[in-house]
């Protein structure tokens, strides 16, 4: 009786480390957002996400931080703050997120790219090497640009405008032959409430001093890695502007000329 007793402990010790595993295994293939993109629309640019919990989530990926203050950068496990002045500034822990997409990324395809490409024929080319355009994508590019024109929107003050009012302060930088990579998520359409559908880029140099929310560049030669997941974690806000917010409809026109 011992002896059944004691496998029986065992064979459930083991099968629930499986379970842990298998788990873990999931939700490191999965994105995860911090808030939605019609809170930002909205001008809701505070969240209690401080990016020493973010990190638990993923260590790729691309957001803002409270107020709006900068793009963010996550890539080889660190955190990156592009300010409006261009410049790339060291993330810490207790800073905040008003928004941000991560995940542990894990390629699954990986394609070389040599002569000179723009940015609407990477796009073009990403869109001919999914398999689905209805799951999630994570995309690193590094490599060579002949071109790289990014943008960063200054911190804001209250009472907060919405992000299309917000981008029309932005600081536009041109960079030139430049070494970098290009941080990036594909959405499908069916979350564009949620998300911007689409692809979605930021930039960080490889010497770490520079960086922004892509507008355009130019690769010239580089490694495209792509990463797919059919899994999806949304976290949202628990603070009384976004209880209490009105959602209407996402104005995808405003949202598009925010992006550009």
């Amino acid at each position: 009786m011992k002896k059944n007793k004691f496998l029986f402990i065992a064979v459930a010790g083991l099968l629930v480390s499986l379970t842990g595993c298998l788990y873990a295994a999931k939700t490191k293939d999965r994105v995860c957002q911090f808030s939605t993109i019609n809170a930002l629309m909205k001008g809701l640019y505070d969240t209690d996400f401080n990016y020493g919990q973010i990190k638990k989530y993923g260590s790729f990926g691309i957001g803002t931080f409270n107020a709006l203050d900068g793009e963010m950068v996550a890539l080889d496990e660190k955190f990156y703050q592009v300010k409006a002045d261009g410049k790339v500034y060291p993330v810490d822990d207790s800073m905040k997120s008003g928004f941000c997409v991560v995940k542990f990324f894990n390629a699954d395809k990986e394609i070389e790219s040599s002569g000179d490409i723009d940015y609407a024929s990477i796009v073009e080319r990403l869109e001919e090497k999914i398999p689905s355009k209805n799951i999630f994508y994570a995309v690193r590019i590094e490599g060579s640009f002949k071109h790289v024109k990014a943008r960063s929107v200054p911190k804001q003050e209250k009472p907060y405008k919405g992000l299309a009012a917000a981008a029309k302060e932005q600081s536009v930088f041109e960079f030139k032959n430049i070494d970098g990579t290009l941080v990036g998520f594909r959405f499908p359409d069916y979350v564009s409430e949620i998300n911007m559908a689409g692809w979605h880029f930021h930039f960080i140099s490889k010497d770490k001093t520079r960086g922004g929310h892509v507008l355009d560049c130019v690769l010239t030669r580089g490694l495209i890695s792509i990463d797919q997941s059919n899994g999806f974690y949304l976290k949202l806000p628990d603070n009384q502007d976004f209880l209490r917010a009105d959602f209407k409809k996402l104005d995808e026109a405003a949202l598009k000329k925010a992006e550009q």
